[in-house]
């Protein structure tokens, strides 16, 4: 089976495209910027420089291509670029060219508990791309993880500066995922038959959890302060009239999961001590 991935420089597409490297498995990795992509060692043959919220140059990168991978996604909005422009409607021309194609199977990575949150700007644009996705036709898999490890890098932050801040009892529990570990998800969906995987990293950790392995890996004291929740609804409210629209929509996405359990099932071999600890080597 042959795997174009789009979205192959992000966070989890460069675990992906450098895994199918190393297992040699046949794909093309697209990207607007194909420097990066050579930087990650990926061979200049499995390279297809496109752009993908222009649907006209991705007529021509899906021959013999028999399925799909889109981690395709904005974190932070930038060149003008909106949710609905890119999250949406850049995985719309991917899914529309991928069926003009012939192509089997489409496989996109949402994220976990996306229904909950189509009041958001972000899950707004990745559940309606989902609902397009499942009334396409083709054969789908939505991977919905319950977070990045890369999200997580907040609280780490945090604890550099001595101290974290979290909302009511710091009791809401999740268990992100590494990108490598996710990789796998993703790769391994291609011969599975189902449609939506929820899934998460190996542990399940309370926010103050989270918060207390990011001060053991600094060897610093644990310092927390809870704040009333009513602090975050406030800043919500707040935030979407003071900050800018690229500004706005993260805060928007964190402060709610915030207020929720995120807990797919568990997988996976890379705990999140050791991934603040390595953190805390390349700080050194």
């Amino acid at each position: 089976m042959k795997v174009l991935v789009a979205g192959s420089t992000g966070y989890l597409g460069s675990y992906i495209v450098k895994k199918l490297q190393r297992d040699n498995h046949q794909f093309k990795a697209v990207a607007r910027n194909v420097e990066k992509l050579s930087q990650l060692g990926i061979h200049e043959s499995n390279i297809i420089k496109a752009e993908v919220t222009n649907k006209e140059s991705l007529q021509d990168i899906f021959e013999n291509i028999d399925a799909v991978i889109s981690t395709v996604g904005i974190t932070r909005q930038k060149d003008n670029l909106t949710y609905m422009d890119v999250d949406y409607g850049a995985n719309k021309n991917l899914l529309d060219t991928a069926i003009k194609n012939g192509v089997k199977k489409f496989i996109y990575v949402s994220v976990l508990n996306g229904s909950q949150l189509r009041h958001t700007q972000i899950c707004a644009a990745k559940e309606k791309f989902v609902d397009e996705l499942k009334s396409s036709g083709i054969d789908y898999c939505v991977i919905r993880p319950s977070g990045f490890f890369s999200d997580m890098i907040e609280f780490f932050n945090m604890a550099k500066k001595g101290r974290i801040y979290l909302f009511g009892d710091g009791q809401f529990r999740s268990n992100p995922i590494h990108g490598e570990d996710l990789a796998e998800i993703c790769i391994n969906a291609l011969d599975k038959n189902y449609n939506e995987i929820a899934v998460g990293g190996p542990e399940i950790l309370t926010q103050e959890e989270i918060a207390k392995i990011a001060f053991d890996t600094l060897r610093k004291k644990s310092k927390i302060t809870y704040l009333p929740d009513w602090l975050r609804r406030a800043g919500l409210k707040i935030g979407k009239f003071l900050l800018p629209i690229h500004q706005y929509g993260p805060f928007e996405f964190f402060m709610n999961v915030m207020a929720m359990d995120l807990v797919g099932e568990t997988y996976g071999k890379i705990n999140l001590y050791n991934y603040y600890k390595s953190l805390t080597e390349s700080n050194n």
